[in-house]
């Protein structure tokens, strides 16, 4: 047997994960109740999975005020916080590090499904689907406290909100119109006019900031938005005939290969090959229950969760846990956000959004 040198055992030393360096833990934070839907409920608050062990139940923290409805959950990485939205036009903000709320806001129009710059500065909160006045369209809120920094005029019915992950840029839903926002100066850079069909329902963009989907409102499919071109490319509908359901989620694989879209009422997530333009059916997964309708995946791109308390393999589109509270209760939302913790230290998130993230 070959006698162990000093270097190597420093190295098997290192790499031990008993004497090495602590490991990152990886958890779904999953906020209840759905403001969209009423499958799978649990109570108010926000309820954590391991997601490398099986997704199972770590423990719930109590957000009484969630009872409202949550509308949004985004987070941020740097600042170790999740912000919250609720049907009673409520903004707040909750420490995932302290497990205490830091602040909350109301404002007048309302607050739907935000977003946060990458350096956790500003939030951008459209005023709601609810909201069809003059002066409907976005919030700028300073992440430190809630206070509004400005609004932003677009159009009715501003429904979700995305920062680009390079943060140059914020996208905003309203009816039938994608608008695009410089975030450096907060102006409207163009608008992209009469996409999804009926109202602007989820999106996705890739990582490039030059391709959208967006979902369409009278049929499951969704749109080919080209960003620098400011145009629809193409429609793609699922499906051997088209299905007369609204579609409401969509997601890129992180490495964009694939684009996964809701049918919520027939139950299903079909997927498409998103190398090829346009994109090509691939298939579809069946889900357990209906519901509002989602998509996301985690960082790595292993897993698919949707607003079920499915959780597939991407690779193999096979189901391969079922969310449960402490019950045993199957529990779901499409409010949710991966994070990831080093000796107790937030070091990185995910978002509510299936974004491409290919380099």
């Amino acid at each position: 047997m070959k006698k162990l040198t000093i270097l190597s055992i420093i190295v098997l030393f290192a790499l031990s994960p008993v004497f090495g360096a602590p490991s990152v833990r990886r958890y779904l934070y999953i906020s209840s109740p759905d403001g969209a839907q009423s499958q799978g409920r649990s109570q108010a608050g926000i309820l954590i999975f391991d997601i490398d062990n099986g997704h199972e139940f770590v423990r719930r923290i109590d957000i009484p005020i969630f009872a409202e409805g949550l509308r949004g959950f985004t987070g941020n990485a740097t600042n170790h916080c999740v912000y919250y939205s609720t049907t009673n036009r409520r903004l707040g903000c909750f420490d995932i590090e302290k497990d205490t709320v830091v602040w909350e806001q109301e404002y007048k129009a309302g607050c739907d499904r935000s977003s946060i710059t990458p350096d956790g500065k500003k939030i951008y909160a459209p005023t709601g689907f609810w909201y069809v006045g003059e002066d409907a369209g976005l919030l700028v809120v300073d992440a430190k406290d809630g206070k509004l920094l400005k609004r932003i005029t677009v159009g009715p019915k501003a429904h979700n909100s995305i920062v680009s992950l390079d943060g140059r840029f914020a996208y905003l839903g309203t009816d039938t119109m994608l608008t695009v926002f410089d975030t450096s100066s907060d102006t409207v850079v163009y608008q992209i006019k009469d996409v999804g069909e009926r109202g602007v329902f989820p999106y996705t963009i890739n990582s490039k900031n030059t391709i959208a989907y967006v979902c369409l409102g009278n049929h499951v499919g969704f749109d080919v938005v080209d960003l620098k071109g400011e145009k629809v490319l193409h429609r793609v509908f699922a499906g051997d005939e088209p299905i007369e359901h609204r579609t409401h989620g969509a997601g890129l694989t992180p490495d964009e290969t694939e684009l996964w879209i809701s049918d919520q009422q027939g139950k299903k997530l079909f997927i498409f090959d998103a190398t090829q333009m346009p994109p090509k059916a691939k298939g579809h997964v069946d889900l357990s229950q209906g519901g509002h309708g989602w998509v996301c995946f985690s960082l790595d791109g292993k897993y698919a969760w949707s607003h079920t308390p499915d959780v597939f393999d991407v690779k193999t589109k096979k189901l391969v846990a079922t969310l449960r509270d402490e019950s045993g209760k199957p529990v779901s939302s499409s409010k949710f956000i991966e994070v990831h913790f080093l000796d107790g230290k937030v070091v990185k998130m995910g978002n509510e959004f299936g974004l491409g993230r290919k380099e």
